[in-house]
């Protein structure tokens, strides 16, 4: 995979409350969701972001609780991918299973608001255009990103069972 987008940049310890709040998890509906995702940081935010834009976070990204609705709000607001320094597990696990993408690593630190970045997990490397800057991220396995392709684990697994029919 490779893209470019903007960067919308948060700090530390960004928590599953602040990236949809428990007052909208009654919904399961991604657009209800994405329409309300990091409204407690940024009000706009869900108006402003475009497709195909990139959240670049610090450490301990999607802390607290273990829904599912976060990295599904992320993805339905049209992120294509999130980076890192750290993520919470249960965030990791839960944005893969939703095909949501995230990269662990210290560009994070130097990445900027607004910047723009390109992501290519085949070369495994993250370039900012803005500062001209590269860092070489982990390749990913062909299976996660076939998992991420596919738009998460169910899909994936239909289209294995597809395959073996």
């Amino acid at each position: 995979m490779k893209f470019s987008g903007k960067v919308w940049k948060f700090g530390d310890n960004i928590d599953t409350d602040v990236i949809i709040p428990a007052r909208y998890l009654n919904s399961s509906d991604p657009n209800i969701l994405a329409s309300h995702v990091m409204e407690d940081i940024d009000e706009q935010f869900s108006k402003k972001v475009k497709a195909g834009d990139i959240i670049v976070a610090g450490e301990n990204f999607g802390c607290g609780s273990s829904r599912e609705h976060a990295p599904i709000a992320i993805k339905a607001a049209g992120i294509k991918c999130v980076i890192a320094k750290s993520f919470a597990r249960i965030f990791f696990r839960n944005s893969f299973n939703m095909g949501l993408l995230i990269i662990e690593s210290d560009a994070a630190e130097e990445i900027n608001q607004s910047d723009i970045i390109t992501v290519d997990t085949q070369k495994g490397e993250i370039h900012d255009k803005t500062i001209g800057k590269s860092w070489k991220i982990g390749k990913l396995p062909d299976f996660i990103q076939e998992l991420v392709e596919a738009g998460g684990l169910m899909n994936y697994a239909k289209k294995l069972e597809g395959e073996n029919v």
